[in-house]
């Protein structure tokens, strides 16, 4: 073997380590932030209906944008919507639909939070926002995943 195809099979050799690596971590990533967001959902079902309402009257109380009248609403659909979203990026199933949809969640909550004038806390979310689209946007390393295990490939297509 010369020294050129040496170079040239260490390069390559690199690159697949590079790769593996970077698909490595996006499953860490995906998996660790699904668990998170799941475990956000998961504690507001355990709490109960009652608790989470009385917490979200209490946080938008100086919000007078937001009307009252929609928290029932929102207090029980948004534990189970986070329940499952974070279950699905967790599992790695129909990742870039529950990317899309955490992304909508989140931006709705980012408005929210403002409303409430909640500014640390609408810092935080961006950084959940800046998980969201970076996991997006590289969702073709989406190769750990019961999407791959089923064929539903990196196209996300359900």
């Amino acid at each position: 073997m010369s020294q050129s195809e040496s170079s040239a099979s260490q390069l390559e050799n690199a690159a697949g380590r590079q790769n593996s690596d970077a698909t490595i971590a996006y499953a860490i990533l995906r998996f660790s932030f699904g668990a998170n967001i799941l475990l956000h959902g998961l504690s507001r079902v355990l709490m109960g209906r009652p608790a989470f309402l009385a917490y979200l009257t209490h946080y938008f109380e100086h919000a007078p944008l937001m009307p009252a009248s929609m928290f029932p609403a929102f207090g029980a659909v948004l534990p189970w919507v986070e329940t499952t979203l974070g279950l699905l990026l967790l599992l790695g199933l129909v990742t870039r639909f529950a990317l899309i949809a955490g992304s909508v969640v989140m931006a709705l909550l980012v408005i929210g939070t403002n409303l409430a004038q909640d500014w640390n806390t609408a810092g935080l979310q961006l950084i959940y926002c800046f998980i969201y689209y970076y996991l997006l946007v590289h969702h073709g390393r989406n190769r750990i995943s019961l999407d791959a295990m089923l064929g539903l490939g990196a196209s996300g297509k359900a």
